[in-house]
């Protein structure tokens, strides 16, 4: 590989883009290549650069807006790897709300800097659940309108789309998935993959490796409709320092998440989109991560601690349309149940609670 290659790999909040990306990133070390991170959010405080840190590979985090909106940050952010690690592979996940990626991130970047790197197709990786439903195959809540329109949009522009977790179907269903999205979006190449059970990954890594993106007319996008739907969206990053007698932090930290999922549980109009948490013991270099994707989903440990602890970094990041207020809140009380329960104190680090500015690119190259 002469060229750094740079790939973007995108996907709705909660499609497993951090971990594809970290399975990703081990396979082309695997290969005697050097890999750069580089992680992205409409704020700071994210669980996925703790996780995408923890793994060794160099890693930059864009906070502050999607990498359309933040292209120099996004060059800037690339050029601290090249300074770190001089990179053979660029891996850069964005925010999972964003759409329009090609024309506002890969069309500027190989019209300023195809000198400079290699632009892999653009893959969007998909959950197959919400997938289904958001195609009509299966019941089930699902987004409103106006964002599903920025999750069909995503679909729409993407080279690879990339049905992830397919342990999660049966073979009918993924087949019928797969051929439904084939049919749906024909410009687009689909395949199917897990990468928590790293199935299906050769095929799709190949691809990132070797192929061009299509260099497709630019897609029509109704950016008010876009905004609108972003909007929608509640945003909640929290981290706090958390200390106290000697504690399971694998347990206080799935606990915590499935209080906050019972809390919204309640109510009938929010659609939990990805809630996230990690605790980091301020020794050594363990890590708990859990999740829960979907309002009807359960809270999964990614990565346990080995031991007990008494003082760490507690994060935990929401997303889901709804009253981000109402998301902070649930969070809030959610970790005085737990402090209480495991006699721990909190310091808050950060806080923030919020809904996405309307998107304002900084390019938007019309092809």
């Amino acid at each position: 590989m002469l060229t750094p290659r740079y790939i973007m790999i995108g996907g709705f909040l909660g499609a497993g883009k951090t971990t594809s990306m970290l399975k990703a990133a081990e396979h082309f070390s695997n290969k005697g290549l050097k890999v750069g991170l580089i992680s992205n959010d409409q704020s700071q405080g994210l669980v996925d650069t703790s996780v995408l840190s923890s793994s060794g590979f160099a890693t930059e985090e864009i906070a502050g807006g999607c990498f359309c909106c933040r292209f120099a940050s996004l060059v800037q952010a690339s050029e601290n790897l090249d300074r770190q690690a001089r990179p053979d592979v660029y891996l850069a996940e964005p925010v999972g709300s964003c759409t329009d990626l090609v024309s506002t991130v890969v069309y500027p970047l190989e019209q300023m800097y195809g000198d400079r790197y290699s632009i892999a197709p653009l893959s969007v990786l998909v959950d197959p659940i919400r997938a289904q439903r958001f195609l009509g195959l299966l019941a089930g809540k699902t987004f409103s309108p106006k964002v599903n329109y920025i999750y069909g949009k995503q679909l729409e522009e993407a080279d690879l789309i990339v049905v992830n977790k397919k342990e999660l179907l049966d073979e009918q269903s993924l087949d019928r998935l797969l051929k439904t999205l084939s049919e749906r979006y024909p410009k687009s190449e689909v395949l199917a993959a897990s990468a928590r059970n790293s199935e299906g990954l050769t095929e799709w890594f190949s691809l990132l490796e070797t192929s061009q993106n299509k260099n497709r007319p630019t897609m029509d996008v109704d950016y008010e409709v876009y905004a609108q739907g972003e909007a929608l969206l509640g945003w909640v990053n929290m981290s706090w320092t958390i200390s106290g007698p000697e504690f399971d932090g694998n347990r206080m930290l799935v606990e915590l998440l499935e209080s906050i999922h019972d809390r919204l549980g309640g109510h009938p109009q929010i659609s939990i989109a990805h809630l996230k948490g990690t605790i980091v013991p301020d020794q050594g270099n363990d890590l708990a991560v859990a999740n829960l994707v979907r309002e009807d989903g359960q809270v999964e440990q990614a990565y346990a601690l080995v031991e007990g602890l008494s003082q760490g970094e507690l994060t935990v990041n929401l997303r889901a349309e709804a009253d981000p207020q109402v998301l902070s809140k649930a969070v809030e009380e959610s970790l005085q149940k737990s402090c209480q329960e495991f006699r721990l104190s909190a310091t808050e680090i950060h806080s923030s609670a919020f809904r996405p500015l309307p998107p304002t690119p900084t390019h938007r190259l019309l092809r």
